[in-house]
């Protein structure tokens, strides 16, 4: 018998009072002000908080049972300057949903524009916030079964995008090796990764 969510409220114990646009470019910049239900069960003042809107995005994770191996992809992300041994960072492909447009859409579009490789098929694993502190952002991760090609390098991404990607081609051990000592240090791919070796057997067919 499932549990009772742990959560005590819900939408309706939030009231959204004030919105006011802040900045709006390629990603938009909200201020609102809101009012909430305690845990004692009254209503807090009117609370101000900025909010970073980009919009949700279709993240992918390929992978071939065949061979074992994960592809992965390698690009600068220039706010991992501030923390990361290097902003060239080992992500999986990912990329923005467009108003109207179906997620498997996204997820198939991204992974040929990043990897050059097609979805054998598409299983959608989960969803999740990457940083509800500040951004409204949702993630919806997808496992796609690819023939992986012979491990090596392969740059993609589109011109008009500027976008310059490395296309690598790495064994299940190796990508799990660089979550383990922290090589890979992105939300969705340690999540997508770990996931994987958490469902390895049931996925390849293979015993634990």
């Amino acid at each position: 018998m499932a549990k009772p969510k742990p959560q005590r409220y819900g939408q309706a114990d939030l009231e959204f009072l004030t919105t006011e646009p802040l900045f709006q470019g390629f990603f938009a910049m909200d201020a609102v002000t809101v009012r909430h239900r305690r845990f004692d069960g009254q209503w807090s003042d009117p609370v101000r908080r900025e909010l970073f809107e980009r919009g949700d995005a279709v993240v992918v994770l390929p992978y071939d049972p065949v061979s074992d191996r994960v592809i992965l992809v390698e690009q600068l992300r220039i706010p991992a300057a501030r923390t990361s041994e290097t902003p060239w960072l080992l992500e999986l492909p990912a990329g923005i949903i467009e108003a109207g447009e179906p997620r498997e859409s996204v997820a198939r579009r991204e992974l040929i524009e990043e990897t050059g490789l097609e979805a054998k098929s598409l299983t959608f694993l989960y969803s999740f916030l990457p940083s509800p502190g500040a951004c409204s952002e949702r993630l919806y991760l997808y496992l796609a079964e690819v023939v992986a090609p012979e491990p090596g390098e392969a740059r993609f991404g589109l011109d008009h995008e500027q976008e310059d990607i490395l296309r690598h081609v790495v064994s299940r051990e190796q990508a799990l090796a660089w979550v383990a000592d922290g090589t890979i240090d992105n939300a969705s791919a340690i999540m997508g990764l770990q996931w994987l070796a958490l469902n390895h057997a049931k996925v390849s067919g293979s015993p634990a």
